[in-house]
């Protein structure tokens, strides 16, 4: 969801034209049955044909950063520099993401009257803060009560091919980076000759103190990162 990447965007402005979009079944953008990343990578091609960008730099986190891979895979000539946050191209079992999507769809909307109630609702199932807090921004007011931004039934049901590795037929040579959190096991020591093969001028940097949500983590670090990677 392009708000999580509001403040970053704003900052990164200053040296760059930004373009943030919601990926399907996020945000505003249209809720969809079917999710996986060559559909992704597509969506972001339409995209960019229909605001004529020949040509970006393209940084994406966690499923963003799979649709960003695949798509430099697919369409090289479109990416001038890749930039992932703590995902790599494998496929993840990940029973953590599991069991948040699992206490999203416990959480009871029609008993939500505020904020609070969704926060102190998710507790004993989600105990981190920011975890809590950083989900619960797709979290909208409707009416008199509230609903969740994203599509969350289909990004359940659709969870396998969210998680499943990406392929290519071609390496993307472009030169690429990848930030890593500190506390995260996203991308370990084994992944990387794997990812040297698909993206072979592929850097490592991993951000201090942070965890999956490297850029809410330590957002001065990634910041950091970037823009010391693109200038």
């Amino acid at each position: 969801m392009l708000d999580n990447w509001q403040t970053l965007s704003t900052r990164f402005s200053a040296h760059c034209q930004v373009w943030a979009l919601d990926q399907r079944n996020h945000g505003k953008s249209p809720h969809s049955d079917e999710i996986d990343y060559p559909i992704l990578s597509n969506d972001l091609y339409d995209f960019c044909q229909q605001h004529q960008i020949g040509s970006a730099m393209v940084l994406g986190h966690s499923m963003g950063g799979k649709t960003a891979m695949q798509f430099a895979l697919d369409h090289p000539d479109r990416v001038t520099r890749l930039i992932v946050a703590d995902i790599g191209p494998k496929a993840y079992a990940d029973k953590g993401q599991e069991a948040l999507m699992e206490a999203l769809q416990s959480l009871d909307l029609s008993q939500i009257t505020r904020r609070n109630d969704a926060d102190e609702a998710l507790k004993a199932k989600i105990p981190d803060e920011g975890t809590r807090q950083f989900l619960l921004k797709n979290l909208a007011r409707e009416g008199d009560g509230y609903v969740l931004k994203f599509n969350l039934d289909a990004l359940a049901r659709n969870y396998g091919k969210i998680s499943a590795a990406i392929t290519g037929a071609h390496p993307y040579s472009g030169p690429t980076l990848f930030i890593s959190g500190e506390k995260s096991n996203y991308i370990v020591d084994a992944d990387k000759p794997l990812i040297l093969k698909m993206f072979p001028n592929a850097k490592f940097i991993s951000i201090p103190g942070a965890g999956h949500w490297v850029h809410a983590d330590n957002p001065d670090a990634f910041y950091d990162a970037v823009i010391n990677n693109i200038q």
